[in-house]
C-alpha cells in the first residue's frame, strides 16, 4: 500500500513541476495582479526552448537513472546465479547424506509393526 503511496505522490510531483514549467498567457490586469511588462509577470513566462531544455534534462536524467540502475543489476546477476547455485550443490548434498544414511543404517528407520501408535495397533499384519 505504501509502495503506490510513494509513486502516486511522486507522479503528483512530476506533473506539479511540468506544470510550473509550462508557459502560461499572463492574466488581465485586476488589482494586486502584477502587469503584463513588469518583472514578476515575466518571470512566469517560460520560452518554448527553455521549455525544450527542461523537458531534455529531466529525460536525460531518467536515462542517467536507468542505466545505474541497470549496472547495479548487471553487476549484481553473477552473485546472484552464484548463491543460487550454491543453494544447489547444498540440496545435493543434502539429498545423497539423506540417502547415504538410508543405505549404511536401515535400523534407526522404524518399521510399522514397531510404532505403538494406536492407528497402526488396528492394521491387519500380513
Amino acid at each position: 500500500m505504501r509502495d503506490g503511496y510513494q509513486q502516486s505522490r511522486l507522479l503528483y510531483e512530476l506533473c506539479a513541476l511540468l506544470l510550473a514549467a509550462l508557459p502560461l498567457s499572463p492574466p488581465a490586469p485586476e488589482a494586486g495582479v502584477p502587469a503584463p511588462g513588469s518583472r514578476a509577470a515575466r518571470r512566469a513566462q517560460v520560452s518554448p526552448a527553455g521549455f525544450v531544455a527542461f523537458l531534455l534534462g529531466a529525460s536525460l536524467a531518467m536515462i542517467l537513472c536507468g542505466s545505474v540502475t541497470f549496472l547495479i543489476g548487471f553487476l549484481l546477476m553473477p552473485l546472484v546465479i552464484g548463491f543460487l547455485m550454491l543453494l544447489y550443490v547444498v540440496g545435493i548434498f543434502s539429498n545423497l547424506s539423506g540417502l547415504w544414511r538410508a543405505i549404511h543404517c536401515p535400523r534407526s528407520s522404524s518399521s510399522p509393526k514397531e510404532v505403538s501408535d494406536p492407528l497402526f495397533s488396528k492394521l491387519p499384519t500380513i
